[in-house]
């Protein structure tokens, strides 16, 4: 009897969800590490398979059909099941794994952080894969959890979701940081009173049911800064400080490596103000694995020797 070859495997699965994400047959090849003839006969592939053309052209560029969205999803547990078939119950060898891990992040953290993650990944697991997601005010983190879509989340909202779990990556003081020649430099300038008046850049909020430190910290007190520039990226935020009155107001490692590169000062937040608690945040599904737990442990070593080295 022949053996019947079925139209579908892993690595189509990989390319769908990659076409679909990328939009674009020449990005998802540089996603991938293919060439880019390699991911059109993929695709072609994939429109036999599912008689769908799974990506059409308009006039915004190519766009993914709705079946193809769907695909996606399904596609997106599929390989999940397929990791952790592979990973194994219990037992998970970094060195010769080659999973794909997802870490959800803003980029309020200090970049040397995942610098000094991506340089442990390289050496424990070299044939693995990282991918970083950007966080977002319209990204449902909890739903990418649930999914299988992330596997970690690294947040700071003073309020973190009760269904998920939570361990502390660190904790690090507000500052402001400004111009060296910003008259609130001065020791003992920045009261309350003059931070409350000063012009702040703030960040778009990175999720919309949680509210950041900072205004938490002020809706506390029935108080409110002056948000005069708001901007989509925290690492936009300390180059219009330079020529400027603005305030920033972060953490103390993500604003001391733009003190040394830039002509600012980081001044303490205001007395009061508490302090800035980092966290990775995972699903119940993931609770268990054994991989997961290596990325989970990796992040927090990471963590701990940032900071033992500011102290």
């Amino acid at each position: 009897m022949s053996r019947v070859r079925d139209p579908i495997d892993t690595y189509l699965l990989r390319v769908l969800v990659a076409l679909v994400a990328e939009r674009s047959v020449s990005r998802a090849a540089v996603r991938m590490n293919q060439t880019q003839p390699a991911i059109s006969a993929a695709l072609r592939r994939l429109r036999e398979a599912f008689a769908d053309p799974i990506l059409v052209r308009e006039r915004s560029g190519m766009v993914p059909t709705e079946r193809a969205l769907q695909l996606r999803d399904r596609a997106r547990g599929a390989l999940s099941e397929i990791d952790r078939m592979l990973a194994g119950p219990e037992q998970f060898e970094p060195a010769s794994s080659s999973m794909t891990f997802t870490v959800a992040s803003p980029d309020y953290l200090a970049a040397s952080f995942m610098a000094d993650v991506v340089a442990r990944f390289r050496v424990e697991a070299p044939q693995a894969r990282l991918v970083v997601h950007p966080l977002n005010a319209g990204y449902d983190y909890e739903r990418a959890l649930a999914q299988g879509e992330v596997d970690v989340v690294i947040g700071n909202w003073p309020e973190p979701p009760e269904r998920l779990h939570l361990s502390l990556l660190l904790e690090d003081e507000l500052v402001c940081l400004m111009s060296r020649r910003n008259p609130l430099a001065a020791p003992g300038a920045l009261t309350l009173a003059r931070y409350l008046t000063a012009a702040h850049v703030v960040p778009v909020p990175l999720a919309v049911s949680q509210r950041a430190v900072v205004e938490t910290h002020l809706a506390g007190l029935r108080l409110a800064r002056d948000a005069r520039i708001v901007v989509p990226y925290f690492t936009v935020a300390p180059h219009l400080l330079v020529d400027s009155d603005l305030l920033f107001t972060t953490a103390r490692h993500f604003a001391m490596q733009f003190v040394r590169t830039l002509p600012l000062v980081a001044v303490p937040a205001p007395e009061g103000f508490p302090r800035m608690r980092f966290y990775q945040l995972w699903h119940d599904r993931s609770q268990h694995q054994a991989a997961h737990r290596w990325l989970r442990g990796l992040l927090a070593e990471v963590a701990a020797k940032m900071v033992a080295a500011a102290t």
